[in-house]
């Protein structure tokens, strides 16, 4: 039996809030390289449920930067792989909307657990949250401006209707010292408790796909 299910169900099933903290690479902080990205990724204490490291090569960084093909794996405590995002390297431009960001969320890696799909809009960032059939579970709507100069940014989760409101990914604002010099990335997602656990892994991919879309190259908005 595949303990990687029991596993995620178990971590993840209890998790409304989920903090996301990007690790501190030194040689990108002090020679400006740009360095494969890490994550710890916490409950509300503060504790590591889980450990992500970015795949991918220096050519793709250095080249396609925020735009780069990524895969990231998520491993437990134990060094387990429980899930597996990949993004292919697509569009980011309301000028191009039938290529736009599509990201595939697997878990256990090697079963497909949902996908988010960037929606186009002229004015705001809109992303779907799907299941494993590509059948639309929720929506995703960010600001206006994504700048966050001194405070949060907030990318509400929304029913279909985009009317009621049950969660949000925030980019957190930690202060100018750190962010001006290391640049890392600190995101919280809140959503129900009992919302489907494949679909909690699924918000976890779209929280990197924001990082990735509006903030890697902004000094995290300032």
């Amino acid at each position: 039996t595949n303990p990687i299910p029991t596993i995620l169900f178990i971590l993840l099933k209890q998790l409304d809030q989920i903090i996301i903290h990007q690790q501190v690479e030194l040689l990108e902080a002090i020679l400006g390289m740009e360095t494969s990205s890490k994550y710890e990724i916490k409950n509300h204490l503060g504790q590591r449920v889980y450990f992500a490291v970015e795949e991918n090569g220096c050519f793709d960084r250095k080249l396609c930067s925020p735009l780069r093909p990524f895969t990231i794996s998520i491993a437990d405590n134990a060094g387990r792989e429980v899930i597996r995002v990949i993004r292919p390297l697509r569009c980011n431009s309301c000028c191009f909307p039938c290529f736009l960001q599509e990201l595939e969320v697997q878990s256990p890696p090697g079963t497909v657990a949902g996908y988010v799909v960037q929606n186009w809009d002229p004015f705001l960032p809109k992303f779907t949250i799907q299941n494993q059939s590509k059948e639309d579970v929720l929506k995703i709507i960010g600001p206006y401006a994504t700048c966050g100069c001194f405070e949060d940014v907030d990318f509400e989760v929304k029913a279909l209707n985009e009317m009621t409101t049950i969660g949000k990914i925030s980019k957190y604002w930690s202060g100018f010292v750190n962010n001006v010099f290391t640049n890392t990335a600190n995101f919280g997602i809140q959503v129900p408790v009992d919302l489907d656990v494949r679909i909690k892994a699924v918000m976890i991919g779209a929280c990197f796909l924001i990082d990735l879309m509006f903030f890697e190259n902004s000094l995290d908005g300032l």
